[in-house]
């Protein structure tokens, strides 16, 4: 008989730790699921929140539009968006003047090498101490034949023979990642780079109120980069009305350079936001082509 009371004892505290860690484990669950409930609303939040950024950059350009055809650093567009409280959270955001960088996709104008822009992409090159011969591999990657450029140049040929095999683009890169698949650009060639070029849908000038000292001394062939560095001292105090002003302003020594590759003005502007909601951070880069009056047109969007 006691043995049996013995046995009830130990069965009901059995049951008892059983119906415990069974309630335990609910709870557990339950407040895991309303984590995961929580981070995707916040997650949610998060990206509009963000987005909002990308509507704040398009009405600032579409402004400075119609203001004028002149883009410079001491416009309301390139005064970063200052971190923003909105409830439960905060929002950032900047844009970027693309056509101040060297646009990579110029080198290719016509379906035919732009001469050039070919030069001006090999004196960037010499000025970061990267290989001149990464020049004609990007002009092979991007025009439309399969002949070769010497030197450097890299078609189908070099390509099929990688393992894995691919074929050489043909045409335009859509963003500067597009670089890493091209012979000789590995990724520390890419970080030395990426302040200094972008990848635009299309050939364009470079914005001399919004470039960096390196890409005026690429684009000029005479201006050496303590000279360019000066013009940007100056560009700070005076930003170059139009390029009969920008003209006036340089050495005398520097050469004639082509309309085609210097303008005051840009079409093209990267848009970068970020929010934060909670435990959940969000963020966003797009570029946006802008028209005279038009609407800026989106032209790609990624998370970042």
């Amino acid at each position: 008989m006691k043995r049996q009371r013995g046995m009830a004892v130990i069965t009901a505290i059995l049951v008892v730790a059983l119906a415990a860690s069974a309630a335990a484990f609910m709870a557990w669950q339950q407040q895991l699921w309303m984590r995961q409930v929580q981070n995707l609303n916040e997650q949610a939040q998060a990206r509009a929140v963000a987005l909002a950024a990308l509507q704040w950059a398009r009405s600032i350009l579409a402004q400075d539009a119609r203001d004028g055809t002149v883009d410079h650093e001491g416009e309301p567009w390139a005064t970063a968006l200052t971190p923003l409280p909105v409830e439960g959270g905060e929002l950032t955001g900047r844009i970027r003047d693309e056509q101040g960088l060297f646009n990579l996709n110029s080198l290719v104008r016509g379906g035919r090498t732009s001469a050039a822009d070919l030069a001006a992409y090999q004196r960037l090159l010499a000025q970061l101490n990267l290989p001149a011969e990464l020049a004609g591999a990007l002009a092979d990657w991007i025009d439309p034949d399969g002949d070769t450029t010497y030197p450097g140049g890299a078609e189908d040929f070099y390509y099929l023979s990688l393992d894995p095999a691919y074929r050489a683009a043909n045409r335009a890169l859509t963003t500067v990642d597009g670089l890493a698949r091209i012979k000789g650009y590995d990724a520390a060639t890419l970080a030395r780079l990426r302040p200094y070029v972008t990848a635009l849908p299309q050939p364009t000038p470079v914005n001399v109120n919004t470039a960096p000292a390196e890409v005026l001394a690429a684009i000029i062939p005479e201006l050496a980069l303590e000279q360019a560095r000066a013009l940007l001292e100056s560009r700070a105090s005076r930003h170059f009305r139009d390029l009969a002003d920008f003209r006036a302003r340089l050495p005398a020594m520097a050469g004639p350079v082509s309309d085609a590759l210097l303008g005051v003005g840009s079409r093209y502007f990267v848009v970068s936001g970020h929010a934060r909601f909670g435990r959940v951070r969000s963020g966003f880069e797009a570029l946006l082509e802008r028209g005279t009056t038009a609407w800026p047109r989106l032209v790609w969007q990624q998370n970042i």
